[in-house]
């Protein structure tokens, strides 16, 4: 059972990267919600021939320059990688994800995964609130991923370029590469038009 959601205020016209998910969208709270399949994920193992395609994110064209922002959450209790993350999508073999997820040690987490043919996964920073803001930026033929404790100051995850010239997408995606179902929250969601002019200065 899914909820067709193809309009949010302030976006364009959404749709899913593979077969329809089970979404929601609260237009007086200005939350989506998504809620993944048990056992889904995107990756692309380094370390062995593993490609893991079952999640299906929520996702609109991406503009020449732009942020994505919102406040994401995961609703409940969260197993081993289960994230609510924003999701940037071109093909099986270029795509990028910054997650809010569950560490296997039990620590919620900012984590980027980039994959250009094979994932490249890294940790960033440790989270010990119940949510996290983050944001997505294009900058011509790069990509940056920030995140934020407040909404204000951001801090630096990464900036890399996919090895791509096709069109890209843009939005939303929940991931349960180990257990039950997830459910993510996404608000305070937020489309600019122009891309921060320093990375790593908090803007």
């Amino acid at each position: 059972m899914h909820t067709d959601v193809t309009r949010i205020d302030g976006l364009p016209d959404l749709a899913w990267t593979s077969t329809p998910g089970i979404a929601s969208f609260d237009a007086d709270a200005g939350a989506l919600t998504l809620t993944s399949e048990a056992r889904v994920d995107w990756f692309d193992s380094p370390l062995e021939e593993r490609r893991e395609r079952g999640a299906t994110a929520l996702v609109f064209d991406a503009p020449q320059r732009f942020t994505l922002s919102a406040r994401v959450a995961v609703v409940g209790e969260r197993s081993t990688f289960d994230a609510g993350a924003l999701a940037l999508w071109i093909d099986d073999e270029h795509w990028a994800k910054l997650c809010f997820e569950q560490s296997p040690q039990g620590q919620a987490m900012v984590v980027s995964v980039v994959t250009n043919t094979w994932s490249d996964d890294v940790n960033s920073t440790p989270v010990t609130a119940d949510h996290v803001w983050m944001r997505i930026s294009r900058l011509g033929e790069a990509w940056a991923f920030h995140s934020s404790t407040d909404g204000v100051t951001w801090d630096f995850v990464r900036v890399f370029r996919l090895h791509s010239d096709a069109p890209a997408r843009i939005g939303f995606l929940s991931q349960a590469p180990a257990g039950p179902p997830c459910t993510a929250r996404f608000d305070e969601i937020a489309l600019g038009a122009e891309p921060p002019t320093d990375l790593r200065d908090g803007s």
